[in-house]
């Protein structure tokens, strides 16, 4: 009862403060993330510490100062990611469409539909990617892998709004797994986060920014039955709150390899390709490293 109370409570703050965030245009909006980020900055905590490690991993050429920079640049757009929930989730629908300035390679997404084999979006965890999967929602039906939130007591509210528009959520078990792929069956389009730990079982160990990594296998299984193009998008952050641009690139054909491993590399390197392209809008704050294979040291270890 103690626990559910707890949990109740936090639930409550939680949506608070996103009706709070959510009052703002996003100009103040962003400026309020940007101090929240300074604060990180300033701060010692778990997140900059965290990206701290995986910068040093992913830019060793890098100088000490622009390690320092690409870090507090990180810490900033960390705290828009927070700050953003509340708009983006909350907003009437046409509000959050507004946001988004400029699309770049949708025409992409139409080729993979004409082939009438279903298209994959991978989107990494760059910028909004709440926005970029609303966009999606909003266009063509898509179905997308759901994992329960840490607070049970938001689950139907976040449900809710991540099944605007078309959306439909499955979990990440053998019945989530056969849904994708009849959504691909009938040409409708699938969206995966390609770059979370897949867990002991989903996965291979792949470089990712030349660190070994666990990687997921279920993109490659997928694109490999269907035949159907993968692609990778991501909306990102423009300057002073002015929205966003969504970016799609085609992924390497490797990505639908049978060979695990060629696919599992081909899929670190299209994450990378997207990460370089704003470094400071990944999540580096992610411990991407957390389980190494036998003989590699576990470098967030203190």
């Amino acid at each position: 009862m103690a626990e559910t109370r707890k949990q109740d409570w936090r639930g409550r703050l939680f949506i608070g403060l996103l009706r709070f965030f959510a009052w703002w245009p996003l100009r103040v909006n962003h400026a309020m993330g940007t101090a929240i980020g300074y604060l990180l900055w300033w701060l010692p905590n778990s997140p900059k510490r965290i990206s701290a490690i995986n910068l040093k991993i992913a830019f060793p050429d890098a100088s000490e100062a622009e390690h320092r920079a690409l870090l507090k640049q990180s810490l900033i757009e960390l705290g828009k990611t927070t700050t953003e929930l509340g708009p983006l989730w909350l907003w009437p629908n046409q509000k959050v469409l507004n946001l988004i300035q400029e699309v770049d390679g949708e025409e992409l997404v139409q080729a993979a539909f004409d082939k009438g084999k279903g298209v994959i979006v991978l989107s990494p965890h760059i910028g909004a990617w709440e926005a970029m999967g609303f966009y999606w929602s909003s266009k063509y039906p898509i179905t997308s892998l759901y994992r329960p939130p840490n607070l049970p007591s938001i689950e139907t509210f976040m449900r809710e709004v991540r099944e605007r528009g078309s959306a439909k959520l499955v979990p990440t078990d053998l019945s989530g797994v056969k849904a994708l792929r009849k959504a691909l069956n009938q040409n409708e389009m699938v969206g995966i986060l390609p770059d979370q730990d897949p867990g002991k079982s989903g996965g291979v160990y792949a470089p990712f920014f030349g660190h070994p990594a666990r990687t997921m296998v279920l993109v490659s299984r997928l694109a490999a039955k269907a035949q159907c193009d993968v692609l990778f998008t991501f909306a990102e952050r423009l300057p002073k709150g002015r929205g966003y641009r969504l970016n799609i690139l085609p992924a390497e054909a490797a990505v639908a390899d049978r060979d695990e491993q060629t696919a599992a590399e081909a899929l670190n390197r299209g994450v990378e390709v997207c990460a370089r392209r704003v470094p400071a809008q990944y999540q580096w704050n992610y411990k991407r490293y957390k389980h190494p294979p036998e003989g590699v040291v576990d470098v967030y270890k203190k």
